[in-house]
């Protein structure tokens, strides 16, 4: 499978964006058979460069995130994105996992602090890492990964001392060897771009790629906002109060949002796009269909 830095390079010279896509692991057995015999599959025809998969908090879903990432590279031949947090592991069992990782023929790593288990703050494990910065030094001295680490255009909803605070904090981790960086989810692209800007004052000369993500319903993403910390912007959010318990027209809102958030990011050259796609495919082909990137 290819170095997803790579593939950030190649599309470049190609004058193409890249397109992939993030899938969790599920919770049910009906879950589980809907991703891969529906999802993923109906995913492919988007012809994504890669697919990500995430990491429970706590490390909870450990083995399903492994068996994703062995579905995806040997079923598909599909350039998997595997993360990984500190949370819950020592040292010796990133090592491990690093090395497992790679015995599937995955070779590129989503480097995170990680979620602590719900009602609890984060603990720095005993002969573990603390910091994002931490795993991915450690991770590109482990094996040859292509190592990459996640930025919030709007801050981290951790960092106390507020977004520029936070991507400081981004910056250390591509000083540590990070290869691209992949965004949270975001709804005002004004903020993205001054996050942009903003690291490459700095010096960041990597992809920076954003996390897009297609609205279902109004409850939904309120819900999603209210955990990560991002924003709904008063006008998206007087228009949702009006999808409030019309949950097709708010899907369809969210496509025609998203595609225009999209094509707005496109056309200030960002290298990619990164879709969250809640192990559905409907809104993820039809935003990428009215982007008309073929």
């Amino acid at each position: 499978m290819q170095f997803i830095k790579d593939i950030y390079s190649t599309r470049a010279a190609q004058g193409r964006p890249v397109i992939s896509f993030e899938v969790f692991p599920p919770k049910t057995a009906e879950g589980d058979r809907n991703l891969y015999e529906k999802t993923i599959p109906a995913l492919m025809a988007i012809k994504p460069d890669y697919c990500s998969v995430t990491y429970g908090a706590g490390g909870s879903t450990r083995e399903k995130t492994l068996q994703i990432v062995d579905e995806i590279t040997k079923r598909h031949n599909l350039t998997a994105l595997a993360h990984l947090t500190c949370v819950g592991h020592t040292e010796v069992q990133v090592g491990e996992l690093l090395d497992r990782i790679q015995s599937l023929g995955c070779r590129n790593i989503l480097a995170l602090r990680g979620d602590p288990p719900s009602g609890t703050d984060f603990q720095t494990t005993p002969g573990g890492f603390e910091y994002a910065s931490q795993l991915v030094k450690y991770a590109r001295e482990r094996g040859d990964f292509s190592v990459g680490v996640a930025g919030f255009p709007e801050g981290h909803v951790a960092c106390k001392g507020g977004k520029h605070q936070d991507w400081r904090h981004l910056k250390a981790k591509v000083d540590a060897g990070a290869d691209f960086i992949i965004t949270q989810l975001f709804f005002d692209n004004t903020d993205f771009f001054e996050f942009r800007d903003s690291l490459v004052k700095a010096g960041v000369s990597i992809p920076v790629i954003p996390g897009v993500i297609s609205i279902l319903s109004a409850s939904q993403i309120r819900r999603f906002t209210q955990l990560c910390g991002a924003k709904i912007p008063p006008a998206l959010a007087t228009r949702l109060d009006q999808l409030e318990h019309n949950d097709d027209a708010a899907a369809e809102f969210g496509i025609e949002y998203a595609s225009q958030q999209c094509r707005e990011l496109l056309a200030q050259g960002v290298p990619g796009l990164h879709f969250y796609s809640l192990n559905k495919s409907a809104s993820t082909l039809r935003v990428v269909a009215n982007l008309t990137l073929s």
